[in-house]
């Protein structure tokens, strides 16, 4: 099965490969490594067989990968359908904690009206959050002052007698 990011990791920083070698050893199609090579991916030499340097084709990913990368600045929350970072619609968030000190921040995409998600630390909230009202949810009570277990159990001595 095809990756979507290939292992820039696998591959030896000395050794050269082949169109073919370097598909099998990225697990991908021989016609993405001929593609990586029209859009920048440098061969030792225009001769046949085309080879690659490990070195080299590591760099092309991670330079493909890091263009690719989109920060959140502040104030803003990345929404997986629209593929961007935005602003929360109303410039409201909501804190939801997972542990005593995380969570995550959420809000609603202006855009595609779809939640938005991320996740921060309790004491970099207002941090990240930037100039957007948070909202902290109020602990719910708990239930600890019962007078004992209940039981709702049918296999008392009573429900043995008929």
């Amino acid at each position: 099965m095809a990756t979507r990011r290939p292992n820039h990791r696998l591959l030896k920083h000395r050794r050269t490969y082949t169109v073919q070698e370097l598909a099998h050893r990225l697990s991908i199609h021989e016609n993405t490594v001929r593609a990586w090579y029209t859009d920048g991916l440098e061969s030792i030499d225009d001769g046949r067989p085309m080879l690659f340097r490990g070195d080299a084709v590591s760099a092309f990913l991670q330079k493909r990968r890091a263009a690719k990368k989109q920060p959140c600045g502040v104030g803003r929350l990345y929404c997986l359908p629209c593929r961007t970072p935005r602003e929360p619609a109303g410039g409201m968030l909501d804190y939801v904690p997972s542990t005593p000190t995380a969570g995550s921040l959420s809000g609603l995409c202006p855009r595609c009206h779809r939640m938005m998600f991320r996740r921060v630390a309790r004491e970099r909230v207002a941090e990240v959050a930037g100039p957007l009202e948070v909202q902290f949810p109020i602990a719910e009570s708990q239930l600890r002052d019962c007078p004992g277990p209940i039981v709702n159990c049918d296999s008392g001595p009573e429900s043995q007698t008929a």
